[in-house]
């Protein structure tokens, strides 16, 4: 029983501290691309600085052979899960404010659910039909009192793209969730990472040229690190722990973490502001999340 408890505490730990360090992400990712660093180029750091640190951490584990077909699935996983997930999040946040694209960050439980139904014959229940009207209601609020100029410092573009990144990790759960349990995390990770190095490098390769590397202080490169080696690595390795032990429910209460510390830090520290509009959008996308999450 003690054994039971002890793992159950783990993965609540480890959930809590991964949406935590997220939650820190925005507001410390968005200070980072206001004071030099452009949005493509934080998406470079963070996908190959990850890819690094997933390396290096497989050295310390037994290897594993990847059959040569799962290699190219891996590539299409990273492709979703990474790449199209981060550039849309990070080119997102680059223009609407760390309290928008947290509260969207939230909707994946939804894209996810609709996706299940449409690929993966789920039923469609009462409560499900409600919770998804609930969230895209609450998203859609967000977005259009961000086109309107009523969302605090959001911006509509941006935060389109914070809610593509979801839908993009949302095919991804759906479509790769089988590959990603024949390996363990690390294997999965760096495998996934490398090949999103070499997807993201030409794409971005110019805005790295164009950085300028002598004039960003040491306080933005700080931010930079917290982004790769915390909000990436040990956030991820944090998530598929966590996942490992608590069911999707549980797991899923956690995305209401996010919003509430990105707020908090955000507006103490003069990077947003925290309107009604935001409080009705995060209102009803954890309404909806939670109805989707309930299996009666």
């Amino acid at each position: 029983m003690k054994k039971i408890v002890s793992s159950l505490l783990l993965g609540h730990l480890c959930m809590l501290i991964a949406e935590i360090i997220w939650g820190l992400m925005s507001p410390i990712g968005k200070d980072a691309m206001s004071n030099g660093i452009s949005g493509f180029s934080m998406v470079s750091f963070r996908v190959i600085g990850a890819a690094i640190c997933f390396w290096i951490a497989s050295l310390f584990i037994p290897a594993e052979k990847v059959d040569k077909k799962d290699l190219a699935l891996l590539g299409g996983a990273g492709l979703l899960s990474i790449v199209f997930n981060q550039c849309c999040f990070i080119v997102g946040l680059s223009l609407t404010s760390p309290i928008n694209s947290s509260i969207v960050t939230t909707s994946m439980p939804i894209f996810t659910l609709i996706l299940g139904l449409l690929f993966m014959h789920e039923k469609l229940t009462a409560n499900k039909s409600f919770g998804m009207i609930c969230g895209i209601t609450g998203a859609l609020s967000l977005i259009l009192g961000s086109a309107s100029g009523n969302a605090g410092e959001g911006n509509i573009w941006g935060d389109i793209l914070c809610m593509t990144a979801q839908f993009s990790f949302a095919s991804y759960l759906a479509l790769f969730k089988n590959l990603i349990k024949r390996y363990s995390t690390i294997t999965c990770m760096k495998w996934m990472f490398l090949f999103s190095s070499l997807f993201v490098l030409p794409l971005t390769a110019r805005d790295l040229a164009a950085l300028p590397w002598g004039e960003i202080s040491g306080k933005t490169w700080t931010e930079v690190a917290f982004v790769v080696v915390g909000a990436t690595f040990i956030s991820y390795l944090l998530m598929m722990r966590g996942q490992k032990i608590l069911t999707p429910t549980q797991v899923s209460v956690y995305n209401y973490v996010q919003p509430v510390v990105a707020s908090i830090v955000s507006v103490a520290v003069g990077l947003a502001t925290f309107g009604w509009m935001q409080a009705l959008s995060i209102l009803l996308i954890f309404i909806g999340v939670r109805l989707v999450a309930i299996k009666k």
